[in-house]
């Protein structure tokens, strides 16, 4: 008669084996890669993702400050040159995500002769109170660019040269000021 050995007891056997020979090497094992033993002697870096992954609130705050502070000090220097007119640029701006987009909408209005309204309702999507209905909106409510906006809105102008122009106003308007 024949002997057989059960597979369960032995296979445990050399499984906890195998586990226990790797954990050593795992934990012999550190950080690699440049900046390494600045990690690996840093107890304040976190291993949790999703620390990684969070943003601090105090972070945001200064973002809307400075966009608030932009805001207040781009006003007059807009009115002046006749670009801003009966509104702060806080109000003609509130629709749009990012200040250098309503800057470069604002400059290409002015320097191609159409209603600021008319660009922002189809660069943002948003109709506001303005009046708007001599203006050709896009279709759906859906953003557009800026050289598609002006297209749109003034078919005889070079939008992509006169988008580029506006674009590069709007980054020397944030960059006078220190942005």
């Amino acid at each position: 008669m024949k002997k057989t050995v059960p597979i369960g007891p032995v296979l445990l056997l050399s499984v906890s084996i195998s586990l226990g020979a790797g954990a050593g090497r795992i934990q012999a094992q550190g950080p690699a890669g440049a900046g390494a033993a600045s990690v690996a002697q840093d107890g304040s870096h976190s291993v949790n993702p999703m620390n990684w992954l969070r943003r601090d609130s105090k972070d945001s705050d200064d973002v809307v400050r400075t966009r608030s502070d932009a805001e207040k000090r781009l006003t007059p220097r807009l009115q002046a040159a006749g670009i801003l007119p009966d509104a702060t640029l806080t109000d003609a701006c509130s629709s749009f995500v990012i200040l250098e987009g309503c800057l470069a909408a604002l400059h290409a209005s002015h320097n191609v002769g159409m209603d600021f309204n008319c660009v922002r309702a189809n660069m943002t999507g948003v109709h506001t109170s303005a009046d708007v209905s001599q203006c050709k909106v896009a279709d759906g409510e859906k953003p557009q660019s800026l050289s598609k906006a002006i297209h749109q809105l003034k078919p005889d102008a070079n939008a992509g040269q006169a988008a580029k122009d506006a674009e590069q106003q709007a980054r020397e308007d944030l960059k006078a000021i220190g942005i």
